[in-house]
């Protein structure tokens, strides 16, 4: 089976054969899932009023456990992203209410964000959809081969 990778590569073979396009190969193909992976993960969302970045904070507000709250720099660690961007984030949770935001009891200075009621009913409702979509996703690869897969994609994150 010839893909659009494929054509490409060859393309680059007949015009530049004095270089090695072959990374093409791997970033041309993880570029491809990765925008399907999202096409795929973003209609779930949207099935629940969600997008990526929102069920994120509300994901993670839920895992971190009872009382479902962090600090917008402890968000901000467990989501991976800037604390601005949590920031914008959390602005548009809190307008939905399916979040709040309130002073720290700790720091006077600092700000607490909590999962509402609601909030906590669009996660756990959104999650086993979710879930679903991923599996299916993966459905082509045994488990031996998704933690190979997981193992590799580790070590390109950790190498870039």
């Amino acid at each position: 089976m010839n893909t659009r990778v494929d054509d490409i590569l060859a393309q680059w073979h007949a015009e530049r054969p004095d270089l090695d396009v072959s990374p093409m190969a791997v970033i041309g193909r993880l570029s491809r899932a990765a925008s399907a992976v999202d096409s795929r993960l973003g209609a779930t969302f949207a099935e629940h009023g969600l997008d990526s970045a929102s069920f994120d904070v509300l994901a993670t507000l839920l895992r971190a456990g009872t009382p479902h709250e962090l600090s917008p720099k402890d968000l901000a660690h467990w989501s991976m992203v800037t604390s601005s961007a949590i920031a914008q984030r959390v602005n548009k949770l809190v307008e939905r209410g399916l979040v709040t935001r309130r002073p720290s009891e700790v720091d006077g200075r600092g700000t607490v964000v909590a999962l509402t009621a609601e909030g906590r009913t669009v996660i756990e409702q959104a999650l086993p959809d979710h879930l679903a979509t991923e599996h299916g996703i993966l459905a082509s690869f045994s488990p031996a081969e998704r933690e190979q897969l997981a193992s590799l994609l580790e070590r390109l994150a950790t190498a870039v």
